[in-house]
């Protein structure tokens, strides 16, 4: 058998081991639903390239997506289904260049779907600072090619998800019952990046607990009981500092109820791209319970070797799990949250 040293000992890779749930339960390790994928059309660099918007080749690895390798990390992770965010580069400002943008990469994302319906699906991107695109992008990327949800960031230029010039598209969203998936930048107003440290290990936690927090005292969550919002990265430091938003919520504006703040987090669904096991995940199930937690892979930008050789083993040996619980966190929350995916062939 395979085998891979993880912080939780030495474990199979990723699909390979005979251990686990019954044959009449059925291996959801082998049938996970990934709700982290980064998704850059090739398609759309090609339109980049020629708007002189981006130069494929100064750009990172992680856009050189391609679905003959997407597919390989797929089934060598035990990933049946990836649900991924449509990545645009590059700080457009002119409205036409910014839907034209989004137009192509959309067309994109639908035609990968409808090519492999049971592999892929995706979440329509929304833009903070753009109400008139994110409803177009909400409309075309929803109603008319299949979307099953909404991404955002969780700041733009220092303004956070949950600002109540929001309302609009959010009270839309809550009509639709729709499922947004966040994904956080580097912490506004951080000043200069700290030397050797990348953004992504610390700046992007404290964005997802930042914009989590604003959510809760802006009345967002409260106002739009619909809405289900999908933390990325095991919550970033939420679930580690629930204790204390419990303890200074008077010092927060408006006040927080400390009584209120658990039923607050459980009002999000957390992935576990990061990884989450097994470090995390005492602090996540000391606030939330397993059904809130959903499996993220957070491929390319976390690489193919990681995923299938460390983050998706520590996850199927994690010590602070049992078999029901992984289960739910490898497949049965995603089909419950999204039932679209269970329609797919």
């Amino acid at each position: 058998m395979t085998s891979v040293q993880t912080a939780a000992g030495t474990a199979p890779l990723a699909g390979t081991g005979t251990s686990g749930p019954t044959a009449a339960e059925g291996d959801a390790r082998r049938e996970r639903v990934d709700v982290h994928h980064h998704f850059t059309a090739p398609q759309w660099l090609d339109w980049a390239e020629k708007q002189e918007i981006v130069q494929r080749r100064r750009l990172p690895w992680w856009t050189q997506w391609d679905l003959g390798t997407a597919l390989t990390m797929m089934d060598e992770a035990g990933i049946r289904t990836s649900v991924f965010t449509v990545a645009m580069l590059g700080r457009l400002q002119d409205p036409k260049v910014r839907k034209e943008s989004a137009r192509v990469a959309l067309q994109a994302a639908g035609d990968l779907v409808a090519s492999h319906p049971d592999r892929f699906a995706f979440y329509t991107p929304l833009f903070l600072d753009s109400p008139d695109l994110s409803r177009w992008s909400l409309t075309h990327g929803m109603d008319e090619l299949g979307a099953v949800g909404v991404s955002v960031r969780t700041s733009v230029k220092g303004v956070y998800l949950g600002h109540p010039d929001q309302d609009g598209i959010l009270a839309e969203l809550n009509e639709r019952s729709a499922v947004v998936s966040t994904h956080p930048m580097d912490v506004p107003g951080g000043g200069a990046e700290l030397e050797g440290v990348p953004p992504f290990l610390c700046d992007f936690l404290m964005d997802t607990t930042r914009a989590a927090i604003n959510l809760i005292i802006n009345g967002t969550l409260d106002r739009y009981p619909n809405l289900t919002f999908v933390l990325p990265h095991g919550g970033g430091f939420l679930p580690y500092i629930a204790g204390r938003v419990e303890a200074f919520g008077d010092f927060l504006t408006p006040k927080v109820e400390p009584a209120r703040v658990r039923d607050y987090l459980h009002r999000f669904y957390y992935d576990t791209a990061g990884p989450m096991s097994p470090s995390s995940t005492p602090s996540l199930l000391s606030v939330v319970d397993s059904s809130r937690i959903l499996y993220g892979s957070d491929w390319p930008p976390t690489p193919a070797q990681l995923v299938t050789g460390v983050t998706a083993p520590a996850l199927d040996n994690d010590p602070a799990l049992d078999e029901q619980q992984r289960r739910r966190i490898n497949r049965d929350n995603a089909h419950r949250l999204l039932p679209a995916l269970t329609a797919a062939p």
